[in-house]
């Protein structure tokens, strides 16, 4: 009796600091322990916060005590929240972006006037030559790499009216038409950021192809337009009128030195112009 009593003392003492090891290292108040799931007291188990359906997941079990530790844990990743909506003509505090920044695109649509200077012309023969002035739509395109430089891409095709005044013994000659498409990309640098009011200064490069040119007839059988390349520079400004919606005015004036020549040899006259256009537009934009 005294050597059976010596044993279970000794035992017990044995496994004293195993007990105090699991109570310290696995209690903890999401883990809810109990001797067999199925008989645990509904009591014992604390409903979640949420509406998110629960599972138990076991995560210790003692061989020596049989009990077994669970923890309750979602069924599935809780749904994320929709992102907030706000209208196509709205402002939405905390949703819209106030003025302009980093990664913002913006198409813009305008009206396009184009002031030809024509200075510095003449021709082989005397006299000077000219192109007239016109507005048609144009569409550009503007990406902000900073918040305060952007890059801008304008697309516009004009119809202008080429004539020629003064040649001796002509007077004045309508020499015919051409379109010309001058794609013009600006580095622009905008001084006020997420401000609704964001006026800009930039500087680019500007290509003018001639395309469709039709030669008036009589003695101007063929007219032949080179491409020209020359600098540009410009000033403008966006506003924010609501959302994501901004006005743009924007004045652009492009260096341009024409090379045209009228019929071919021996009948051939050359012209120089500097056409030097002021470009004038205004519309709307949207950011996206």
């Amino acid at each position: 009796m005294k050597k059976s009593l010596s044993r279970i003392l000794t035992c017990a003492f044995l496994f004293t600091p195993v007990a105090g090891y699991a109570q310290q290292h696995y209690a903890s108040p999401n883990l809810t322990p109990a001797a067999n799931p199925a008989l645990a007291p509904a009591s014992s188990i604390t409903a979640p916060a949420t509406a998110i359906p629960m599972r138990r997941e076991e995560i210790w079990a003692s061989g020596w005590s049989g009990k077994i530790q669970y923890r309750e844990v979602p069924m599935y990743a809780p749904p994320k929240k929709p992102k907030p909506h706000c209208g196509l003509f709205k402002t939405c505090p905390g949703v819209t972006r106030i003025g302009l920044g980093k990664g913002d695109f913006i198409i813009r649509l305008s009206a396009l006037g184009v002031i030809t200077n024509n200075t510095s012309s003449k021709t082989s023969v005397g006299g000077h030559v000219n192109a007239t002035n016109q507005v048609m739509p144009e569409l550009s395109f503007d990406y902000f790499v900073t918040d305060n430089l952007s890059f801008e891409l304008i697309a516009a095709s004009t119809r202008h009216e080429i004539k020629a005044q003064g040649v001796p013994g002509l007077g004045k000659v309508d020499v015919g038409s051409g379109w010309i498409l001058p794609p013009t990309l600006t580095a622009q640098w905008h001084f006020r950021p997420h401000k609704a009011f964001n006026p800009y200064v930039g500087v680019g490069l500007t290509v003018a192809f001639w395309h469709n040119i039709s030669p008036a007839g009589g003695i101007v059988k063929k007219v032949g337009l080179e491409t020209a390349v020359g600098p540009s520079f410009n000033f403008g400004f966006d506003y924010q009128i609501v959302g994501n919606w901004f006005y743009n005015a924007d004045v652009k004036q492009i260096l341009l030195q024409q090379r045209a020549h009228i019929n071919d040899s021996p009948n051939r006259i050359d012209a120089r112009t500097s056409l030097n256009p002021t470009v004038v537009s205004m519309g709307i934009g949207y950011r996206f």
